[in-house]
């Protein structure tokens, strides 16, 4: 008799980032990487699930969507790029 695992044996959860932001510290080293990859959309989509976590409503993140974008993108320009720590750590 074979064991092999079929598909219908495998119980499958949706993945969310929101679920592993729960300190502030995950929260700013998972910025910081997004961050690095320099992608205004990336950094709205992490912005999303930072909120998520925080039960923050959805509207407060997009709000700022473009205005991140261009801030990203004025930095950038300056040879800059943004960071993020959390409050107390310099």
């Amino acid at each position: 008799m074979s064991m092999m695992t079929t598909m219908t044996d495998i119980l499958l959860t949706p993945y969310d980032t929101a679920d592993y932001l729960d300190s502030p510290e995950r929260i700013a080293a998972y910025l910081e990487a997004v961050l690095a990859e320099d992608d205004p959309a990336l950094v709205a989509h992490a912005f999303e699930a930072v909120a998520r976590a925080r039960g923050l409503a959805r509207g407060e993140v997009q709000a700022g969507a473009s205005h991140l974008a261009a801030v990203m993108d004025l930095l950038h320009r300056l040879g800059l790029r943004m960071s993020v720590a959390p409050l107390g750590v310099s």
